[in-house]
C-alpha cells in the first residue's frame, strides 16, 4: 500500500520533486507519483484528492510553481495532509508560488516547506508518518544522528587552534 503520494502541476517541477522522492526510497516508504495539474487537468484533480485516502494515502506532497493552486485546491478536497512544495518560478524567484501555498483561508491548511524545498517536505512526511510506526522513529533517529555527525565532521575540519581567541 502507497503510503505518500506525490504530485506536481508540470513534469518540469520533477526536477525539484525528485528531492521528495529521494528521502521516500531512503526510508522505504511506499510512494506514487503523478503530475497532475490543477488549471489544466482539474477533473483529474479532484479524482485523485478524492480517492487518494482510498487508495491507503497518507499524505501527499504538492510541488507547484506560478499560481501554484495545486496544494491549496487538493488540500481543500482531501481530508489527507498536504505538505505543499512552492517550485522556483521564472518571474518572481518562486515568491508567487510560496505565497499561493502559504495563504490558504481558515480551516483549508497546507504545511508548506521553503522554495523548492521538497527533501524536507520528504522529511516532514516521513516524520508524520513515523508517529505510528516504531520502525520508522528508530530510522528517523539514525538519519538525525548522522546530520549531528555530518556537522561535527565539518567542524572539526575547519576548526584549528590557531583560530581561536584566548581571553
Amino acid at each position: 500500500m502507497k503510503k505518500v503520494a506525490i504530485i506536481m502541476g508540470s513534469i518540469s517541477d520533477y526536477e525539484v520533486m525528485k528531492e521528495a522522492e529521494k528521502v521516500l526510497k531512503d526510508f522505504e516508504i511506499e510512494y506514487e507519483i503523478d503530475v497532475v495539474s490543477a488549471h489544466r487537468t482539474p477533473y483529474k484533480m479532484f479524482q485523485f484528492a478524492k480517492e487518494a485516502e482510498k487508495r491507503g494515502i497518507k499524505i501527499i506532497i504538492a510541488g507547484a510553481g506560478g499560481a501554484a493552486h495545486l496544494p491549496g485546491m487538493v488540500a481543500s478536497i482531501s481530508n489527507l495532509p498536504v505538505i505543499g512544495v512552492p517550485i522556483k518560478s521564472k518571474s518572481l524567484d518562486g515568491l508567487d508560488s510560496l505565497l499561493s501555498i502559504v495563504q490558504m483561508p481558515k480551516g483549508i491548511p497546507v504545511a508548506t516547506v521553503a522554495i523548492n524545498g521538497a527533501y524536507n517536505a520528504g522529511i516532514l512526511a516521513v516524520k508524520m508518518l513515523s508517529i505510528f510506526d516504531q520502525d520508522l522513529m528508530r530510522k528517523l533517529q539514525c538519519y538525525k544522528k548522522e546530520l549531528e555527525l555530518e556537522v561535527d565532521k565539518m567542524s572539526k575540519s575547519i576548526i584549528k587552534e590557531d583560530y581561536y581567541v584566548k581571553l
